[in-house]
């Protein structure tokens, strides 16, 4: 799969230092997948959270942040939405939030 964008992974490390070694291991275990559809996330992530069909939500460091991603299969395609702590997360609407194309 490819991840747009990486940038918005390391910016996210940048302050959030501690979430690094989880975030690039995610984006490692991503950037190998071969996803045709959304049960092959939740094969490979069961504590991910569908929210629809292609968006998902998934638990980072232990659950201590959480990255929003919506998945073109057909494109093979996984957009970074948003990424933010657990608390942040109670504040948005998953359903709602928009990726933002950072600079």
């Amino acid at each position: 799969m490819r991840i747009i964008s990486r940038k918005t992974i390391v910016s996210f490390y940048a302050v959030y230092s501690i979430a690094k070694s989880s975030l690039e291991a995610f984006y490692k275990e991503v950037s190998t997948a071969d996803w045709d559809k959304p049960n092959d996330v939740i094969a490979d992530y069961p504590m991910a959270d569908v929210i629809t069909g292609k968006r998902f939500v998934f638990n980072i460091k232990g659950n201590s942040y959480r990255l929003v991603a919506d998945i073109e299969f057909k494109k093979k395609l996984v957009f970074i939405v948003w990424i933010g702590t657990h608390a942040e997360y109670d504040k948005i609407d998953v359903k709602k939030i928009t990726y933002v194309k950072s600079d």
